[in-house]
């Protein structure tokens, strides 16, 4: 099998976001899903497009990475090829040659979370574990019994709150409003939401934003945050349980959510809401 690597232009991301929806199944391990790229769509659709690789075989997608950041690529494999030797070698290979891949630095590190032919690939050469992450994950066959919390989903008057609470919870977050109708206005938002929760006093305290990838299909947490003034007060549980109804009503089979496993109150706080932990998983990392 021939396997060509291809870095999209921003007329394709439509046909890229609409295909990477169609590889999510429950059952399978989390790899990089649509809203992925929605969340990245904040720094607009050509930054998007320089930062994917997009491999196919006889016209047909079989792999999109995400390159993000320097050194760090987020794979996705089509389920049917999955086993395909020849892509995986394809793969590895052109991880492997920074001039194809476009990762810069000494040591990078891939994101490849399906794929037994690709994963066994990169083990035979001498890619190694790094750091482990827990997958969770929620069933979405009842409806899910909202929080106590005030929640109300974003429009345009609450765009503020969101970008408040996004840069509350994390500390080097430079999401803006400007950012967040980009990311608004992009295809992978026609099936995602962004919710807000407001404490008693009308504060907003925690936010996150769901995307959907179709009926029947695993929805994705990405991000969740809770303002770091607001911690401890189990808001981070009840925003997540809000998510979970919010993509039931999209019409997902299953909320999905990961973090890095060293981060135990993450975790906890995900289980407390109902999300499953499964088993670890870890990136791997190569030394050139």
């Amino acid at each position: 099998m021939q396997v060509d690597i291809s870095t999209p232009t921003v007329d394709h991301l439509d046909a890229l976001v609409a295909e990477l929806s169609s590889w999510q199944q429950d059952g399978l391990p989390v790899q990089l899903h649509p809203g992925d790229l929605g969340w990245a769509w904040r720094f607009g659709a050509g930054t998007l497009a320089e930062a994917l690789r997009v491999w196919t075989a006889d016209d047909t997608t079989v792999a999109i990475g995400f390159v993000d950041g320097d050194s760090l690529v987020r794979m996705a494999i089509a389920p049917p090829a999955d086993l395909d030797e020849d892509l995986a070698q394809a793969l590895v290979g052109d991880l492997e040659d920074p001039t194809r891949a476009g990762l810069r630095g000494d040591r990078v590190v891939v994101e490849a979370r399906f794929g037994t032919a690709f994963r066994s690939r990169l083990r035979s050469h001498g890619w190694v574990d790094g750091d482990p992450w827990t997958p969770l994950v929620r069933d979405l066959s009842d409806p899910v019994n909202g929080p106590d919390l005030r929640v109300e989903v974003v429009e345009t008057e609450r765009v503020g709150d969101r970008v408040a609470v996004q840069r509350g919870a994390f500390d080097r977050s430079t999401f803006t409003a400007e950012r967040w109708v980009a990311m608004s206005q992009s295809p992978a938002y026609r099936k995602a939401r962004c919710l807000v929760g407001y404490d008693d006093h009308d504060d907003a305290v925690a936010a996150v934003t769901v995307w959907a990838a179709g009926p029947g299909r695993p929805g994705l947490l990405e991000p969740v945050g809770v303002h770091r003034d607001h911690r401890g007060h189990g808001y981070g549980t009840a925003i997540s349980l809000a998510a979970a109804a919010a993509l039931h009503h999209l019409g997902s089979s299953s909320a999905t959510v990961a973090t890095p496993s060293s981060n135990h109150a993450a975790v906890a706080t995900y289980a407390s809401a109902g999300y499953r932990p499964l088993t670890d998983v870890t990136d791997f990392a190569y030394q050139r």
